[in-house]
């Protein structure tokens, strides 16, 4: 289960309402950082930029991928432990807009986790130390640590013993 915090809405969609819960200031200051982080190939600047202007906690020696793009209006509840990898045009959500309420939730990325390609990992998301996601995956639901996940939706592959899961 993931842990949001849902906020209802009244009047037009959770969306247009966006700047009554982020300055655009904010959301304008964070939106270039984050572009300037997704294509700058120097990893110690990318965290730089992080951790200093976007106020995520990122671990040593952690890396992000070219085209990451982690939350715009709320990067701050995204954390990611040491050693971890998150892979190319990996997006990182940290909150929901939806038509008559919004959701937000921490991301929790442990340390010396592998996060394939072009993946999707969804607000309130834990996942644990050592876990592996497979490139393509929707994370819609916390990952045990040491296990293999893949797919969307997304499934285990391999638990934390090792042992493949069988269908």
């Amino acid at each position: 289960m993931r842990r949001t915090q849902r906020y209802p809405v009244e009047g037009p969609n959770a969306l247009w309402q966006i700047y009554r819960t982020v300055s655009p200031w904010r959301s304008v200051r964070n939106f270039v950082f984050i572009q300037l982080a997704r294509y700058c190939p120097v990893l110690p600047v990318k965290n730089w930029i992080y951790r200093r202007v976007l106020g995520m906690q990122v671990g040593r020696e952690s890396a992000f991928a070219l085209m990451v793009m982690v939350d715009v209006f709320f990067p701050q509840l995204i954390r990611v432990g040491d050693n971890s990898i998150i892979g190319y045009n990996t997006t990182i959500l940290a909150h929901e807009y939806l038509v008559k309420e919004y959701r937000l939730g921490e991301v929790r990325i442990g340390s010396n986790v592998m996060i394939g390609a072009n993946c999707t990992i969804l607000p309130g998301v834990t996942i644990g130390d050592g876990a592996i996601v497979g490139a393509g995956s929707v994370v819609h639901k916390d990952v045990a640590p040491g296990t293999f996940v893949a797919g969307n939706p997304m499934r285990v592959i391999r638990g934390a013993d090792g042992e493949r899961v069988k269908e």
